[in-house]
């Protein structure tokens, strides 16, 4: 199986990590994206990289999941045509970055914008035990 800490993408130091060597699936098909999608809690595919977004909407994504405090495995769409086709269609969702949290698709920036700003997030964040970092601020600034 695949050593998820190569997976991983650390908010405080975010590196993106080529999937394509790990994936048997042929790139842009569907069993690749599950594979993509199931490896890690949180997966992002993107324009650009965590460390140098390449569109403001992606740029955003990565703001909010770096205030969360959350790790992620992301993907630069903008390497591979067919990746970023074939997410298009995987997720029936016409735009860039697309969010996916234990499988199942969020939405790109509006609703991971729309949830952190309702507290959402944070409830979707720990349903698949992730603690979000302004959480455990607040529970800190509690005691």
């Amino acid at each position: 199986m695949f050593s998820a800490a190569r997976l991983l993408v650390r908010a405080s130091y975010p590196r993106t990590t080529s999937f394509l060597r790990y994936c048997s699936a042929q790139v842009g098909s569907k069993e690749y994206f599950d594979q993509l999608v199931g490896n890690s809690k949180v997966v992002v595919f993107m324009k650009g990289t965590p460390d140098m977004p390449r569109c403001g909407f992606s740029n955003a994504v990565v703001q909010i999941l770096r205030m969360h405090g959350v790790e992620y495995n992301a993907h630069n769409v903008l390497a591979d045509e067919s990746v970023r086709q074939g997410i298009k269609e995987y997720s029936e969702w016409p735009t860039i970055p697309q969010v996916f949290i234990d499988g199942e698709f969020i939405g790109g920036c509006d609703i991971l914008l729309q949830m952190h700003q309702s507290g959402e997030l944070i409830e979707e964040l720990q349903k698949v035990g992730i603690t979000s970092a302004l959480l455990e601020a607040e529970n800190e600034g509690d005691k």
